[in-house]
């Protein structure tokens, strides 16, 4: 197939839309449904985002993407007790693959922005992550392949209306990309820079100068996503998946700060008194995300005053204090920090030191490198300095 006519492009009233090759065919096959040309964008960027997390890391990589940035992405780690009931896959009565555990990862860290998300995962999509995908509001996913048990449950999702697409793994585009914006027609090389090469980290102004293995891999996974998240962008890792992704601000210290508090959040959700949350039976995943989301946010009141909680609750929850939240932050650590490009000020680093932020890796060269430098000093940071910048548009 050289091309695919599309239902409309971004939106409605741009007609006509299709995606085409102009040599040789599409590397895609619809299986299911009828994707759109966001949800092309979607797919054709998170799948190269977990291509190349699996081919970093060796392990199973999934993302989870909404309007062509990604609001989770992980590598397949076994998920603990904690994990499971926040990403609410607690009561399942199936093993989790490792496939299955980077989806859940990459689907729950931002459970509010992922809503809605188009899917991808590096390998042959298993009945066991299919399950999980079933349960989520989503509209579509990508992958390498799907085995039979898979796509049937697939195939009824959104009453046999989701999207599945499957890509050729071994599709290879060509070395210079093109994109036209009013009519003028954009020429460049693709970015094809490799992020798991140790010289990345050979550069390291700080007075703490080590990264654990753990360390250099979150960091990886935080510049590989960081390689297909719209610019600028920071991204926190912790623990093999993205727990805050900040795309497309303006401000480098505002990009910090937005992903900041969803990192904040993310450990939030952890926290017992919000996972002792006593929600009524029968509550929605979607309306028990809403609900802790104002729980733990300055707006606590909407579901807390009369006449709010009892919608949500048996029993009407204490407020989760600001002293309270302050202290549980206070103990998230060893999470990694990466940037698309330098930090221009050390109020970045402030910032992600509330986070828990431990480890850096930014390109480096901002003529206040010395400030920054030494506000990572002064909490003992380790801070790289990987000379390559990652902007994405």
């Amino acid at each position: 197939m050289k091309e695919l006519a599309l239902k409309y492009g971004c939106n409605p009233n741009q007609k006509p839309s299709r995606i085409y090759m102009e040599e040789g065919e599409l590397p895609i096959e619809v299986l299911n449904g009828r994707p759109g040309y966001i949800n092309f964008l979607d797919a054709l960027n998170s799948w190269q985002l977990v291509k190349e997390l699996k081919a970093a890391t060796g392990v199973p990589a999934a993302a989870s993407f909404k309007h062509v940035s990604p609001a989770g992405a992980a590598i397949g780690l076994p998920l603990s007790d904690t994990l499971k009931k926040i990403y609410f896959v607690d009561d399942i009565d199936f093993e989790l693959t490792p496939l299955a555990n980077a989806y859940a990862r990459a689907r729950g860290a931002d459970r509010m922005c992922s809503y809605g998300d188009f899917a991808a995962l590096s390998d042959v999509c298993d009945e066991a992550t299919a399950k999980l995908i079933k349960r989520e509001v989503s509209d579509g996913v990508i992958a390498p392949g799907f085995t039979p048990e898979a796509l049937k449950i697939l195939k009824e999702k959104r009453k046999g209306t989701y999207n599945v697409i499957q890509i050729d793994p071994n599709y290879r585009p060509a070395p210079i990309e093109h994109k036209q914006v009013f009519g003028i027609t954009f020429e460049q090389g693709r970015n094809e820079v490799k992020l798991d090469d140790d010289k990345l980290f050979e550069n390291i102004p700080t007075i703490n100068k080590t990264f654990t293995s753990e360390a250099k891999r979150d960091l990886i996974i935080s510049l590989i996503t960081l390689k297909y998240t719209q610019s600028n962008s920071v991204c926190y890792v912790k623990d093999g998946q993205a727990i805050g992704i900040g795309a497309g601000q303006q401000s480098r210290i505002h990009c910090t700060r937005l992903a900041g508090n969803k990192a904040d959040i993310w450990w939030l959700r952890q926290c017992p008194k919000v996972m002792a949350l006593p929600f009524k039976p029968g509550i929605r995943r979607a309306d028990r995300d809403n609900t802790i989301d104002l729980y733990i946010s300055e707006d606590h009141d909407d579901v807390l005053k009369e006449g709010a909680w009892q919608n949500f609750f048996t029993e009407k929850p204490e407020v989760l204090t600001i002293e309270e939240k302050k202290a549980w932050i206070a103990q998230n650590t060893q999470v990694a920090l990466g940037s698309d490009a330098f930090f221009p000020f050390g109020d970045n680093i402030e910032r992600a030191h509330k986070s828990g932020v431990e480890y850096i890796a930014q390109a480096g060269g901002s003529i206040r490198d010395d400030n920054v430098i030494e506000t990572c000093d002064k909490y003992g940071i380790a801070m790289a300095f990987t000379g390559v910048r990652l902007f994405h548009h």
